[in-house]
């Protein structure tokens, strides 16, 4: 029988299973890397139950059918871009919150719920789940944890995998993994879970979570720095490391060339003008009402040691939404060039800038007049990058002159977006040969016939 007749079979057999030959583009890429005419998939998949997963699984597997799992579709990488003949398998049917504990600080979740319905069901019960990105109104946390997302909170809270205690998954052949872990200490042999989490679908598909909750802080406080230099910048990281400790949630750099672009993208007046070395958004949190004045302390002592020149400690929820926004044009700057490069790495917070310095000469030297903005997280050792006005044609090119000096650096090329079908060539810039290697045993133990995700994160 054919892959069509047979999947036919099945959606007549699993109507749970939510099988469609009329596959609409929504479906067709994520947010950046659509499929290639010649890339069409079979059918889309939309269950409502684990166990139609594991039968969709099940059914694949026997008869080599490639499968493709896709949560919100807002990743950068193309993990969830569709190849040929390949059953898509959407998880966003299966969208509830079954459990809510504020006793034990825990929250069960299906994989298709969005990452704000998440923050906003923790809200209601007094707590707080700290992972936070931009998409969080339209991505799934099954597809967070596959990518093992990263976002704003990470100095405080840690990535994805640091957030979850519990899994179920289902594997290539259809057997479901139910591992509901609720405890924080659990050593009884290997910590299962971790082997799913950032594997972008090619090692099983998630179906369910077990999440960690927090208290909510009690008092927020944000302010916008500007700096001479960017050594003034990390001479004050050190500053604000000392000064707010625990408290201290987000430190977001952004360089000149980017806060520019993002204060000419944004409505309304200017939090700090342009043309300083550097930027930094801070953010602090308290269990009690000290943010701000712990935050104003750190402000007074940076303008005392002359490592700040400028800066504005945000009065209300309005002017700090208004500082994050200049950030957060960063989606807007990407979607601005056509080509664009989009770059998402990973150093030692020390050598941020001499690597910036050193990746912005070459590109500048092999495309005159190429346009470079940098930004990112930097505490947590995470820098973007967008490109754009270079050649259309030479993306690939950019690419290996960006994660060459990636290379050069001892940095990883995929410090949160994942490595998807965008960056599988140049793995072994950041991973040993033996690590690709074990990294392929597993994948072939898990999934035999290779019929997850394939093509995505090994070559």
């Amino acid at each position: 029988m054919s892959p069509e007749t047979i999947l036919h079979a099945l959606a007549a057999a699993v109507p749970d299973a939510g099988i469609t030959f009329d596959v609409s583009e929504k479906y067709q890429g994520d947010w950046l890397m659509r499929a290639g005419p010649d890339d069409a998939p079979l059918a889309l998949a939309r269950p409502k139950t684990t166990q139609a997963v594991s039968d969709l699984l099940r059914t694949c597997h026997e008869h080599c059918i490639p499968v493709v799992p896709q949560g919100g579709l807002t990743g950068l990488a193309g993990g969830a871009t569709p190849v040929k003949g390949a059953l898509l398998i959407s998880l966003e049917r299966m969208a509830s919150i079954t459990a809510v504990d504020s006793v034990s600080h825990v929250m069960t979740v299906e994989a298709g719920v969005p990452l704000q319905a998440i923050q906003e069901a923790a809200d209601v019960a007094g707590l707080m789940f700290p992972l936070d990105i931009g998409s969080r109104g339209s991505c799934q946390i099954g597809g967070n944890l596959a990518t093992n997302a990263g976002g704003n909170r990470v100095l405080r809270y840690g990535m994805a995998r640091d957030l979850v205690l519990g899994l179920e998954i289902v594997l290539a052949d259809g057997t479901i993994i139910s591992a509901m872990n609720e405890m924080m200490k659990n050593n009884a042999g290997y910590d299962l879970k971790q082997m799913f989490v950032g594997s972008e679908g090619t090692l099983g598909i998630i179906t369910r979570a077990v999440l960690k909750l927090f208290a909510k802080p009690q008092a927020m406080a944000i302010a916008l720095t500007a700096h001479a230099t960017y050594a003034d910048l990390e001479r004050f990281l050190v500053l604000t490391r000392a000064k707010l400790g625990g408290a201290l949630t987000a430190f977001e750099v952004m360089w000149p060339d980017f806060y520019a672009q993002g204060i000419a993208r944004g409505q309304g007046a200017a939090p700090l003008p342009v043309g300083a070395g550097a930027y930094a958004l801070i953010e602090a949190s308290t269990s009690d009402d000290s943010a701000e004045s712990q935050l104003g302390a750190l402000l007074e002592a940076g303008f005392e040691q002359g490592v700040i020149d400028d800066a504005v400690l945000a009065q209300s929820l309005q002017q700090a939404q208004k500082i994050w926004a200049v950030r957060d044009t960063s989606g807007e700057l990407i979607k601005a060039f056509t080509p664009a490069g989009n770059f998402d790495v990973s150093l030692s917070t020390s050598r941020i800038d001499a690597f910036v310095n050193d990746c912005r000469a070459r590109l500048e030297k092999r495309w005159p007049g190429v346009e470079c903005y940098f930004f990112g997280h930097v505490v947590d050792g995470n820098v973007h990058l967008v490109a754009g006005n270079f050649p259309d044609g030479d993306t690939l090119a950019l690419e290996e002159a960006v994660y060459a000096c990636v290379r050069d650096f001892g940095g990883s090329i995929s410090a949160e977006h994942g490595i998807g079908l965008q960056k599988r060539n140049h793995l072994d810039y950041s991973r040993s040969a033996a690590e690709i290697a074990l990294m392929r045993h597993i994948k072939a133990a898990l999934d035999p016939r290779g019929i997850l995700n394939p093509g995505k994160v090994l070559a």
